[in-house]
């Protein structure tokens, strides 16, 4: 929970998430609170899509990788003042939120603060999809720049072990070609070739794709893949609709006549 009111009543921390990144994506909570920073602190690539809310703000932008400078610039500022440290998506999955309060429990700061959630890409790209994650489901990240790799494939492998819908962020970059090519090998020892996978790309942004294929397909040819893609691979009850949609059933037809 949040601390109490320090004896400074200015100053607070709300790492807010902006959802896909665009305005109609935003909860009211987090137009509210950018509204009324003093300061906003991101990286470059989310202030982008927030620009609009940003007139009259003093604006610290940050690059890829600087995450940790990030925090400690915002917990300062909070001292005394009204600060957002904006987040894509939801805060506290893959987001800001984490790296945020370690640094200020760690440092034992008092400093107010609120985590404000987002839209995450699961829940975009699901949208644009259909229904594939209906019930239980499993987001992974296939960035082992801070889970070793080790780690990856063996939580892979539990996963894929349920028969549940798998969401893969993060699925390839430059540097890491591979990883969606082995994370399709552990899929396919469990699941059928073809198992629908979806494809989302840039949800809800400039750009936007969807796409859905087949573990098989996908397996054979990943070059429509890469770090602004989310990937839903389907889990044993998931189907293709006849409208080219994704649609995990909850079980109603187990229970029900329709």
């Amino acid at each position: 929970m949040p601390p109490s009111p320090s004896q400074n009543k200015s100053g607070k921390l709300s790492v807010v998430g902006i959802g896909p990144g665009g305005m109609a994506q935003m909860t009211g909570r987090a137009v509210e609170a950018i509204k009324e920073a003093e300061y906003v602190v991101g990286n470059a690539f989310y202030l982008d899509q927030i620009a609009p809310l940003l007139p009259g703000k003093e604006v610290v932008r940050s690059s890829m990788g600087r995450e940790v400078d990030r925090a400690k610039a915002c917990i300062d500022l909070a001292r005394d003042h009204r600060v957002v440290m904006v987040s894509g998506g939801d805060p506290g999955i893959y987001g800001m939120a984490s790296i945020v309060l370690e640094v200020l429990d760690r440092a034992g700061e008092t400093v107010d603060w609120e985590v404000v959630p987002g839209v995450t890409a699961s829940c975009a790209g699901a949208s644009l999809l259909g229904s594939p994650l209906s019930g239980d489901h499993v987001t992974l990240s296939l960035s082992d720049l801070l889970t070793p790799w080790e780690e990856i494939e063996h939580r892979l492998d539990l996963a894929f072990q349920m028969g549940v819908p798998i969401v893969l962020y993060n699925p390839k970059s430059h540097g890491r070609p591979e990883n969606l090519g082995r994370a399709l090998a552990i899929a396919a020892r469990h699941l059928p070739p073809e198992t629908p996978v979806g494809l989302v790309r840039n949800a809800y942004r400039d750009g936007q794709e969807t796409a859905t294929t087949t573990l098989g397909a996908l397996a054979e040819d990943d070059a429509a893949v890469d770090m602004r893609t989310a990937v839903f691979i389907g889990g044993k009850e998931t189907f293709a609709m006849k409208d080219g949609g994704m649609l995990t059933p909850r079980g109603y037809g187990r229970k029900y006549v329709y």
